[in-house]
């Protein structure tokens, strides 16, 4: 019998029905056909590819090009697939089919020009937002990842977000929008905002009590008039004893300018990126404490929240502190560098205050005033107040009730004094609220006490409430010089609160403060500010006030 040919047998074994031959053209045309279909599906992966049509060359790539993804110090460039393609095949190819639809619409013109492009842009961002989101931003961890990051090389305010970020679950897209397109995400804002205030009216309405049945006709009795606050003790001038400063510990801060950056500013993402961190409770002493002074020289130069700079103003300087206290005072004592005179442009004779060289003021907040333990001084720093992006016109001003505005602008106030407090719009200025309610304010303690060092040799107490009230009083005393090259302030305040609006200060507790230094003869929001500190009183703080 003849020899049974080589072919004949391949053609004769069988897998999965096949011939061994039949299977290996199969498996030789699959390689083939997979190879090209993926050599093709990655073409379509390249830059060139995405920026063929002029839709994405005239309008994202050419923001893209702006951005740290496209060029950077170590020249590791992320395209377009690198962070809106699955690397993995199965959800690449998902992905691929979803952009299809991006090519129906490609072909339909729906964002052909850049006015229709920008029409769409935000409801196209939301959409890329929703799936970073659900992929726990599957992309941006292809080249940035939690385990591979060196917390030591990190500005302090990105080391403390990412590890929040990693405690509480979070993912990139949740602080990173906006970083290599046209930034859209205060949109987003806005309409959680407009959820938030909507949730929050349905939620009372559905608790406001049934109006209660018409009572009987009867004579109307004379209303009571409002009962004022109380006006409060008043004591003989505060004196207290002599301190050896020597001996007491010192801390050392910085003050820095801080532009126009008000609370506003703060709570809003596309200003401020640590709006979240805010917003979940995080002190602005947690991420910012280490980078004051660079803060100061970005607003002194003009270059972020700042549009009048003077020229050659400090952006920062030191200021030391000491704090001891007995039975019945707090004193402190404050050291800081003298600065050069620098004109300004816009004031008469270059000098915003002639009187005084400096002043110093401290703030104590309060826990009944909404995010004063968290940013000290800045809740009471608004978009509408003097000098600010939103300081009301002065023929407008009359139409405020319930505040001073004879001066020309409006002062600084606290939040719990407006009947809305609108972080878009910001225009709250006037939307005080009845005296009667602020009576109350002020009598449960919602406000911030302050008191200020003039150089002229006046010593204020008072706080902030709808506005700032100061006045000379009893219940501190500051004493201040020139030393040489330096300035040297002391104070001593009276532990007992003793007037409306003072905080009463107890041992073994930590009070939130805040300080601000008017140097070289200005006013209104041109100090140098502190971030949020603590003050304990043999308790925890950055400042240790120890008992004498």
């Amino acid at each position: 019998m003849a020899t049974e040919s080589f072919f004949s047998k391949l053609t004769k074994m069988k897998i999965m029905g096949a011939s061994l031959f039949g299977a290996a053209v199969i498996f030789v045309g699959g390689i083939v056909f997979w190879g090209g279909f993926n050599t093709a599906m990655e073409a379509t992966n390249t830059l060139g590819f995405c920026i063929n049509c002029h839709e994405m060359k005239d309008n994202v790539y050419q923001e893209y090009k702006k951005t740290i993804h496209y060029t950077n110090r170590s020249g590791v460039r992320a395209s377009c697939s690198d962070c809106h393609v699955p690397k993995d095949w199965v959800h690449k190819f998902v992905r691929k089919i979803q952009a299809s639809g991006e090519v129906f619409h490609w072909l339909l013109g729906t964002v052909d020009t850049p006015e229709k492009f920008d029409g769409k842009r935000y409801q196209l961002a939301k959409r890329v937002w929703e799936t970073m989101k659900s992929t726990d931003s599957r992309e941006c961890r292809n080249c940035h990842a939690f385990d591979q990051m060196n917390p030591e090389m990190q500005k302090q305010r990105a080391r403390k977000q990412h590890v929040n970020a990693q405690e509480e679950g979070g993912t990139c897209i949740d602080c990173h929008k906006g970083i290599a397109h046209k930034p859209v995400h205060h949109l987003l804002e806005q309409e959680e905002e407009q959820k938030a205030k909507e949730a929050e009216a349905k939620k009372a309405a559905a608790a406001k009590p049934a109006a209660p049945a018409p009572a009987p006709a009867t004579a109307a009795a004379p209303t009571a008039p409002t009962a004022p606050a109380a006006p409060g003790v008043a004591l003989p001038p505060v004196t207290g004893k002599a301190v050896d400063w020597s001996k007491v510990a010192e801390t050392k801060t910085v003050l820095f300018y801080p532009g126009q950056t008000p609370i506003e500013w703060i709570l809003t993402g596309t200003d401020h990126g640590g709006k979240r961190a805010f917003t979940k409770g995080d002190r602005c002493f947690e991420c910012h404490s280490n980078e004051a002074a660079d803060m100061g020289a970005k607003m002194v130069s003009g270059a972020k929240a700042e549009k009048t700079p003077i020229p050659g103003k400090r952006a920062a300087f030191p200021l030391s502190i000491k704090a001891a206290y007995d039975a019945d005072n707090l004193y402190m004592r404050f050291e800081f560098p003298a600065g050069p005179h620098n004109p300004v442009p816009f004031a008469q004779g270059g000098k915003m205050d002639p009187d005084n060289e400096i002043k110093l003021a401290m703030m104590i907040g309060s826990d009944k005033v909404a995010m004063a333990t968290q940013s000290g001084c800045w809740t009471s720093c608004h978009a509408d107040s003097r000098d600010m992006p939103n300081a009301p016109a002065k023929d407008a001003l009359g139409a405020a009730k319930g505040i001073d505005t004879s001066g020309g602008f409006v002062t600084k106030y606290v939040p719990e004094s407006r009947t809305q407090f609108d972080t878009t719009k910001r225009d709250n200025w006037d939307k005080v609220k009845p005296q009667a309610d602020l009576d109350a304010l002020l009598a449960g303690g919602a406000v911030l006490d302050l008191t200020r060092y003039k150089s002229s040799g006046v010593s204020e107490q008072g706080y902030v409430l709808a506005e700032r009230v100061l006045k000379p009083g009893n219940d501190v005393a500051y004493t201040g010089k020139k030393e040489g090259d330096k300035w040297v302030v002391t104070m001593v305040r009276r532990l007992k609160a003793t007037q409306p609006g003072e905080v009463n200060l107890v041992a073994g507790q930590s009070y939130s403060v805040g300080f601000a230094v008017h140097d070289d003869y200005t006013s209104g929001r041109f100090h140098h500010v502190s971030l949020d500190l603590k003050l304990g009183l043999d308790a925890e703080g950055e400042i240790k006030a120890s008992k004498m």
